[in-house]
């Protein structure tokens, strides 16, 4: 917000006071970032997209715009949220490649939501040179949004061998370890599938501890193998870090359909509410 208070002769000459259109930018984008981290956030986007009207070719700007859009997506509803324009998202993190055709953070982006918006050939285009730029710091993001691409596209074999990548570059990447069980899953591999989502919620990080898709899903797993008692503790924690998801919702059904007999140790009769799982915290969005 400085560079706002600065008195520097633009381009075309000007008096002293006046800001060139690429410092306002600048400091608009500066204001946004002070605004997003004080949870602000739809201040922040009117100050980000001012930041791009002074100047188009400030890349951090234009990706700042698609990072303020995405986080809109993470409410109890997700992808269906109003605010949740995912076409908002791709179009200013294309913008900022435009700016900046070597935003490596931005092509992660642009990659993850075709993903969200289904478009899985174009993601698999995007995403498959990032993994093999050896200049990208986060090799294991790039690893694991193409694996989930191919998975979802229905190249499963090739999904697992990515994911496999990340989760090797990345052994704390708890999303990651979710997604390849979701590949064995489709392969009809409920052990490997089973170890995958217990990798995903043993990472000590709590975002981690509350991935709650990997909960549904190992509990899920553990069902089809016949482990009644232990899908039911796995759905009762999912339920625990949030009823009102989409995938908690998903839980609270399953834990219905169980048969009584199969209550876990502890539990309270009628409700299957596990003493150990108070205070759990919210879950975490990932984009599986």
């Amino acid at each position: 917000m400085l560079t706002a208070l600065t008195g520097c002769a633009n381009k075309g000459g000007a008096s002293a006071g006046a800001q060139s259109p690429e410092r306002q930018s600048d400091a608009e984008y500066d204001l946004a970032r002070d605004l997003f981290q004080k949870g602000n956030p739809r201040a922040a986007l009117d100050h980000a997209l001012k930041a791009v009207s002074f100047n188009e070719d400030n890349d951090k700007a234009q990706y700042f715009v698609a990072v303020i859009h995405l986080s809109f997506c993470s409410t109890n509803r997700g992808l269906d949220t109003p605010d949740c324009r995912l076409g908002e998202v791709e179009k200013y993190a294309r913008a900022a490649l435009k700016a900046n055709p070597s935003f490596r953070d931005a092509t992660n982006m642009l990659g993850q939501v075709l993903i969200n918006e289904q478009k899985y050939k174009e993601a698999i285009v995007v995403l498959e040179p990032l993994t093999r730029d050896p200049a990208y710091v986060h090799p294991y993001f790039a690893w694991g949004n193409l694996g989930w691409a191919q998975v979802e596209g229905g190249q499963v074999d090739a999904g697992i061998t990515s994911l496999k990548n990340a989760v090797a570059a990345e052994p704390r990447f708890c999303v990651g370890q979710y997604r390849l069980g979701v590949a064995f899953e489709k392969k009809g591999d409920l052990a490997l599938a089973e170890q995958s989502f217990t990798s995903a919620v043993s990472v000590p990080d709590p975002n981690c501890e509350s991935l709650q898709d990997a909960w549904e899903a190992r509990g899920r797993a553990r069902l089809k193998l016949g482990r009644s008692v232990e899908a039911r503790q796995d759905f009762e924690r999912c339920r625990e870090i949030s009823s009102e998801t989409a995938t908690g919702k998903s839980c609270v059904r399953q834990l219905a359909a169980l048969p009584a007999g199969s209550a876990s140790p502890g539990s309270t009769p009628g409700t299957g509410t596990s003493p150990a799982g108070t205070g759990a915290a919210k879950g975490a969005r990932e984009n599986p």
